[in-house]
């Protein structure tokens, strides 16, 4: 059995429960908020994200993990748990991409991130700050799996915030159309490979920031 490697172990674990499944569609849920961050001068400077995970996804998540209170973690608890995550993410870009007046922005490392448990799924935090910090008209942010094999929501309350944004700035939000169907009639070697390995652009969360 093939697998992407999301998240370290946790995604072994995941996987699991699609073991020998033929057809090509999301395996991890996740539920998003994002946050653009500015400074004083107008420029941002990153984007602080809060993903929560889909049910199962935790249920395995936390599986034998320790803890004080039976079916309750705390954000220490969850600390080494949350590392692995975050440090898996550089290998897929943080599934975040960003263009500043139409050039490509890098992210630096991920900073101040943490895992809650509430009510029985993880939301795991974190900060990715922009390898330097940009002053554009306008930002592009995308937020999606370029294979499909995650699917990002974002949430249907206050799912993009501008944090400290010089006044004018306008923020849009473009939701992905539901293309499950259409996904789901290509098998994984068609979905990874060739042409179809950047599937998951058609579901791509954008936010288009415009400033004047």
């Amino acid at each position: 059995m093939s697998m992407r490697g999301l998240f370290g172990f946790l995604l072994a674990a995941a996987m699991t429960l699609v073991a020998g499944a033929a057809s090509a569609h999301p395996h991890v849920w996740i539920t998003a908020t994002s946050e653009l961050l500015y400074a004083a001068d107008g420029s941002i400077t990153g984007v602080r994200h809060a993903w929560t995970f889909d049910d199962m996804f935790s249920a395995y998540a936390v599986q034998g993990l320790e803890s004080k209170t039976k079916g309750a973690y705390t954000r220490e608890e969850l600390g080494p748990l949350a590392q692995t995550n975050v440090e898996s993410l550089k290998e897929y870009a943080y599934f975040t991409f960003a263009r500043a007046d139409g050039k490509k922005e890098r992210f630096q490392e991920p900073v101040d991130y943490f895992l809650d448990y509430k009510d029985t799924v993880l939301p795991l935090h974190f900060t990715l700050p922009l390898k330097a910090p940009v002053k554009p008209k306008q930002l592009v942010l995308e937020v999606f799996d370029r294979s499909f094999f995650i699917d990002f929501q974002m949430a249907k309350d206050n799912p993009v915030k501008l944090v400290g944004a010089p006044a004018g700035c306008q923020m849009k939000l473009e939701r992905p159309n539901d293309g499950t169907a259409s996904a789901q009639k290509l098998n994984e070697q068609t979905f990874l490979n060739g042409e179809n390995s950047n599937f998951g652009m058609m579901f791509a969360n954008k936010i288009t920031v415009d400033c004047p």
